[in-house]
């Protein structure tokens, strides 16, 4: 069983390595309740990028987790440094990480425990939630040359545009890149320049109570869309008795980046084809309008209308609190909904869920967006080889396995996910390893996937908002041919 569970993981995490990737984006504010609908950020305006003299950063607190994991490693101090070295002390790097929730709280112990063990001061800034906006702000920083950050977490579709502005960690860490899945390490390759290193994976995937389809008659959770439907609306019409807050189903349907990731997966598992394939647009289709018009049907009926600006923080929090049916979310919600909170409270759904493939259309597959986040090295910054030596530490066997069992980040080590412990905290990865993944056309559009991501989920938003998707389809197309022409 071990080996055959090993050989799933590996298929799972190199083919979520891949190519692209979203992950969780933490929002403000983080609503359990739904919120009133608004018109949602079509274009992501131009920020001043965030500095340490315009931010409060966030020094790391402590070295050890405030909460506690899935797995149980309940205040278990943070990883030491495999073989620090002091040569560096003194020293003070930069690091844009995670924004808030979980991912937050284990930046700041390991950070923590890598200046207690080398010397090494960082100053954690959190990037920003939106993914848009993140990569605008490190655009920007690029252009500006700016050393005001050293190591930054970056999406797995963004090595191609930034490429020329990152160190090649080859030299230094090329030993320890041999021993992540190749397919990352190959994605993170740019013209024989190792350019991040692996951070963790994601995938798409539906989460469901348990304890509600039990009550409401229900023995599996849904396959289909429509058998989707039908349950929320059941669970939801049922529960609205003695909960007005309570809705059927939550998911990212704010017009940005994680937009782009849900849609993908509402069309792809109907048969509505991948937004691009084989350098051709392909998006204008009947099965994409038809799910794209079935979405759209949900604002206002199982999901809320305030869906419409929610981010993963957003629904993770509502469904988190007992107010929703089923979720679409990252593998990080299922540690956070099993977490204590700083008083030591769980949650009031801890041990009343579980996760599912998310549903497919009539004769389509379940599928899931692929994601990752990696760490690269400005080669702008000031202290590039202690900047090395934090992304060498972040992303060792001992930090993948402790933020694996904590907080439920996917690994990207086949020896990590072959743990004990990672397989006894991450259950879901059995049940989802034979889903399909499916990737944004990162590599289809190149330095301009940023733009076309936008056309692309600036019409789903407009489609969700009420448009007609036979309507929005064809400008869609039409945005996506004229940026691959450019």
């Amino acid at each position: 069983m071990k080996g055959k569970l090993l050989s799933m993981m590996s298929v799972l995490v190199a083919l979520t390595m891949m190519l692209t990737a979203c992950g969780p984006q933490a929002a403000a504010p983080t609503p359990t309740t739904a919120p009133a609908a608004e018109t949602p950020t079509t274009a992501p305006a131009a920020e001043t990028p965030t500095t340490p003299a315009e931010a409060t950063p966030t020094e790391a607190m402590a070295a050890e987790t405030p909460t506690a994991g899935a797995g149980g490693m309940t205040k278990e101090k943070a990883p030491p440094v495999p073989n620090p070295t002091r040569q560096y002390e003194g020293q003070e790097i930069i690091y844009y990480g995670d924004t808030v929730g979980l991912g937050a709280e284990l930046d700041q112990a390991l950070a923590r425990q890598f200046t207690q063990d080398t010397g090494i001061k960082v100053r954690i800034i959190p990037k920003p939630s939106n993914a848009t906006e993140n990569y605008s702000t490190y655009q920007r920083f690029f252009q500006a040359q700016s050393s005001e950050v050293d190591v930054m977490m970056l999406d797995v579709i963004w090595p191609g545009a930034f490429a020329q502005h990152l160190v090649d960690l080859k030299p230094r860490l090329g030993d320890e890149a041999s021993k992540h899945y190749p397919g990352i390490i190959e994605n993170n390759t740019v013209d024989g320049r190792l350019i991040a290193m692996p951070w963790f994976g994601d995938f798409g995937i539906l989460y469901y109570r348990t304890d509600l389809l039990q009550k409401y008659g229900y023995s599996k959770p849904p396959e289909t869309w429509d058998e989707l439907e039908q349950m929320a609306k059941k669970i939801m019409d049922g529960e609205k008795a003695s909960n007005p807050n309570f809705v059927g189903f939550v998911f990212q349907g704010n017009a940005y980046e994680g937009l782009t990731c849900d849609a993908l997966e509402w069309i792809a598992s109907n048969g509505g084809g991948t937004i691009i394939e084989n350098g051709q647009v392909t998006v204008n289709n009947p099965k994409a309008a038809e799910i794209l018009n079935k979405a759209r049907g949900w604002v206002g009926t199982i999901a809320p209308k305030g869906v419409t600006t929610y981010q993963e923080e957003d629904a993770r929090n509502v469904f988190q609190s007992g107010n929703a049916a089923f979720m679409r979310n990252w593998p990080y919600a299922y540690a956070a909904a099993k977490t204590p909170d700083e008083k030591g409270q769980l949650s009031p759904i801890a041990d009343k869920f579980d996760v599912a493939p998310l549903p497919h259309g009539p004769g389509g597959e379940s599928v899931g967006t692929v994601g990752g986040w990696q760490l690269g090295v400005s080669k702008y910054s000031k202290h590039q080889d202690a900047a090395i030596e934090f992304v060498r530490y972040m992303t060792s066997a001992e930090v993948q396995t402790w933020r694996a069992v904590v907080g439920s980040f996917v690994p990207t080590r086949p020896d990590v996910a072959n743990d004990p412990r990672v397989q006894a905290a991450m259950p879901f990865l059995k049940t989802t390893a034979n889903v399909k993944r499916v990737t944004r056309p990162s590599r289809e559009l190149g330095a301009k996937y940023n733009e076309g991501s936008t056309a692309f989920f600036q019409g789903v938003s407009q489609i969700l908002n009420g448009a007609d998707a036979n309507t929005v389809l064809p400008q869609i197309e039409q945005r996506l041919k004229m940026i691959m022409q450019r």
